[in-house]
């Protein structure tokens, strides 16, 4: 008999994969640039050169053995130390290469980060709005995902939801700074707080929590600003990184998990995490990609174009009229619909090419996504639909 909680699944797709599978649809009846398809998080601009000719130079002047052989179950040594020396000259931090797990993107670094610190029956928390793939990321565990209610003046933390909510359960917090859909990026104020109720929580549960930190879009930050490092304000800390977006790689499938190394247990979570490979067929990435990104680890793709299209959008969209936080860092922008159902509100908005996502999946009501990682020339033309869609439907000039 196949696996009845799967089947189940099946009726559950991703709202966005729908949205961009529709766009695709649409396109080839009307021409893909006559879609103005904001659904999905894939980043439009190319790899740096010198990724492409790092790669080049690997395959043919490599080891063959070394470029195409197995890595060792806890990642190459020499990628490992790279990246462990990358992340002390950035963030002041004292990482050694036995911190560092490669992953298979920032997914499979959640994946193993949840299981080590969590056991089925207990609970992780996260914030809304959130990345919707948690919810099967955190059930595949056997532990409970709460959803603590979003703060939409603002979408840092909703603190007196969250303490609210937090009970002797909680194993893990899991963050997304900067964040997925809102763009909101945590300030060092927000980090500060949730180290200081974590500290205490740990005391008076007498047991670790562990702040499970997802961090892929954390080169894009607007206005000159960074990313505050999560790990500096909390030592137990497990960052989970992908060079999908800073590198524009996301079909590579490479990132890590950095075990500060202040955490309870440091020295055992990187070998437990080879042991959660062996039952989950995780097995490390591929081992030319290790080595490729290991060349590359202070660079990033072109980023600008992203604060560029956002800005646009941003000004656009407040100049019709509608509500929204402009946002401090990735490619989305979160604004409020213009009716409180979202999902209505995105129907109506396809009847003018304009493929939007609706913020349920996200666990805030009455929102929509837009991911702007197209090109600039295209949100250009964009604006004039979301203007007459906003005037036709809803009365907005």
């Amino acid at each position: 008999m196949i696996n009845e909680e799967y089947k189940a699944m099946l009726g559950g797709k991703s709202v966005i994969r729908e949205l961009s599978e529709y766009a695709t649809a649409r396109g080839k009846e009307i021409g893909y640039e006559n879609v103005f398809d904001y659904s999905l998080g894939n980043p439009s601009v190319p790899a740096p050169p010198d990724f492409a000719k790092t790669m080049v130079d690997l395959y043919e002047h490599g080891d063959p053995v070394a470029i195409h052989g197995y890595s060792p179950s806890l990642g190459i040594p020499s990628v490992k130390e790279a990246i462990a020396d990358s992340l002390n000259r950035r963030f002041g931090t004292n990482y050694t290469g036995n911190h560092i797990f490669p992953t298979t993107g920032a997914a499979g670094a959640l994946a193993h980060a949840m299981r080590a610190v969590t056991k089925p029956g207990d609970e992780i928390i996260t914030f809304a709005p959130y990345f919707p793939e948690y919810q099967p990321y955190v059930n595949g565990t056997g532990a409970h995902l709460t959803v603590i209610p979003a703060d939409t003046a603002n979408f840092q933390i909703n603190f007196d939801a969250f303490e609210a909510a937090l009970n002797p359960n909680v194993q893990a917090v899991l963050i997304n700074t900067p964040n997925n859909p809102s763009g909101a990026v945590y300030s060092a104020e927000t980090l500060k707080r949730l180290a200081a109720i974590l500290t205490a929580k740990q005391t008076e549960y007498g047991h670790d929590i562990f702040l499970i930190s997802d961090e892929p879009y954390r080169e894009i930050v607007f206005d000159g600003n960074t990313q505050p490092y999560p790990a500096n304000f909390y030592a137990n800390t497990l960052t989970c990184y992908s060079w999908s977006k800073s590198l524009s790689l996301p079909g590579e499938r490479i990132g890590y998990v950095a075990v500060n190394p202040s955490a309870t247990d440091a020295d055992l979570l990187v070998p437990m995490m080879g042991q959660i490979s062996r039952g989950t067929g995780h097995n490390c990435p591929p081992s030319s990609i290790q080595l490729g990104v290991a060349k590359v680890l202070d660079e990033t793709s072109d980023l600008s174009v992203y604060e560029t299209n956002m800005n646009l959008l941003y000004d656009a969209l407040t100049s019709i009229g509608f509500d929204v936080v402009r946002p401090g860092g990735t490619f989305y922008i979160f604004p409020k619909a213009l009716e409180e159902d979202a999902t209505a509100f995105c129907l109506k908005a396809k009847e003018y090419d304009l493929i939007l996502v609706p913020s349920e999946s996200f666990g805030v009501p009455g929102y929509f996504r837009m991911a702007y990682c197209i090109d600039t020339e295209k949100v250009k033309r964009s604006i004039p639909a979301l203007e007459r869609f906003a005037h036709e439907q809803y009365g907005l000039n």
